[in-house]
């Protein structure tokens, strides 16, 4: 089958597609990623055919954000939303365009547009997700609060929030239904008739991590996690390897593509708490630009977590969906700090597992605060028994082939 995978976001949205992509074209299908041109190189390097989706999102997300704080998930996921929606003219008809070369439509969430685009095609489609999107009584919606809401509450709070984050994208919607003579449909009323459906759903994470909830549709599955292809190419900067053998393991510290408003001021925060915790690290500059210097820092720019993280004594990160994960499968412990959307979410579940002292806010992030976590992480081995054992059980799990699993399933045309 020829499949199309729609993957719209920041690089954590887009790499692990990387890995899922390669495994169904081992099982013999020929796919294609279509997402923004900044990940090109990504997704070919990969063995994958590429499809160009607009919207730069490391320019037009950085800036936007940075500008608007990260005071408020809630505040945060609505202008992520924004950003997506006043292109979504541009996505929609490039989403027309790369699946009129599909057999299959894959969607990540903020891909959801593609839905209709398969519907008007006539081509099955399902979800390919990254954070648990379901309402459910058992926790509330993970991109704005970690805060029970209560059974009612939490379920009614995630079915709401669906609703409304369509509303900027109606116009666009309407103009694309009606283009591929489809009746033009409220958001809840679409809704309704996808669930009436059962459209399948795949959620890329361990139920080690977040067991499925009991009340989820049989039609959703929690297949565990799909991996980002490694780069063939790949080599350590020889500054690198001869840093992580001078001396007892270093910590990791980076925030992926974080915006900041001060990038001086994180940096000198990062600084002060390295030195005031007596810790080596290698520090990733990221979307933030981080700047440090000094005998016991190493500054990197993109080092793949597969490798680096198992040489690492702990992982300072922002809790994305993707870099929590990369630190539990290297078994190492964690200190989250998250920014925005859904990463309180990830940060609430490394504390629960074990593998976390502490969750610390990053509106909330001190010199003195990060110094004592670091060391609580890297120097108390409970941390890292809780984190080997988490990493030993979803090592046995293959969320791709899960995938595998649902797509055979899927109705043909």
């Amino acid at each position: 089958m020829r499949i199309v995978i729609m993957a719209v976001g920041s690089r954590g949205d887009v790499a692990p597609y990387t890995g899922l992509g390669v495994r169904l074209q081992e099982a013999g299908h020929q796919v294609t990623l279509a997402t923004h041109g900044l990940f090109e190189e990504l997704v070919r390097s990969r063995g994958l055919g590429f499809h160009p989706l607009p919207l730069d999102t490391q320019e037009e997300m950085t800036s936007r954000l940075a500008a608007s704080g990260t005071s408020s998930p809630l505040k945060v996921t609505l202008a992520v939303n924004k950003v997506v929606a006043e292109h979504a003219g541009p996505m929609a008809q490039a989403m027309l365009a790369a699946a009129r070369e599909a057999d299959v439509v894959l969607l990540t969430p903020a891909g959801w547009i593609g839905a209709h685009v398969a519907e008007g095609l006539g081509l099955p489609s399902m979800g390919v997700y990254l954070q648990p999107m379901t309402p459910t009584r058992e926790f509330p919606p993970c991109t704005v609060t970690t805060r029970s809401l209560g059974g009612w509450g939490n379920r009614k709070a995630a079915t709401a929030l669906r609703g409304l984050g369509q509303q900027p994208f109606r116009k666009v919607v309407d103009e694309l239904r009606t283009e591929l003579g489809l009746p033009v449909m409220k958001p809840d009323a679409w809704l309704a008739q996808v669930e009436a459906a059962r459209w399948p759903i795949c959620y890329g994470y361990s139920p080690v991590v977040v067991p499925q909830p009991a009340d989820w549709p049989e039609w959703n599955h929690t297949v565990g996690y799909w991996w980002p292809a490694p780069d063939p190419d790949f080599k350590p900067a020889p500054e690198l390897v001869d840093f992580l053998a001078a001396g007892p393991p270093p910590v990791y510290i980076g925030f992926g593509s974080m915006p900041v408003v001060d990038r001086e001021a994180l940096s000198w925060l990062v600084v002060t708490a390295l030195r005031r915790s007596g810790l080596r690290a290698v520090v990733n500059t990221g979307w933030a630009g981080l700047e440090t210097a000094g005998d016991n820092v190493l500054t990197v720019s993109e080092v793949p977590h597969d490798w680096l993280f198992p040489q690492v004594a702990a992982v300072v990160h922002h809790a994305g969906a993707g870099t929590a994960a990369a630190g539990l499968r290297a078994g190492v412990p964690a200190v989250p700090v998250p920014f925005m959307v859904d990463q309180p979410f990830w940060a609430q579940r490394l504390q629960g597992l074990g593998v976390a002292p502490e969750v610390i806010p990053f509106r909330r992030l001190s010199a003195d605060r990060l110094a004592g976590a670091l060391t609580e992480a890297a120097g108390r081995p409970d941390y890292r028994r809780r984190a080997a054992d988490v990493a030993a059980r979803i090592a046995r799990e293959d969320g791709a082939a899960g995938v595998l699993r649902v797509l055979e399933q899927l109705p043909r045309g």
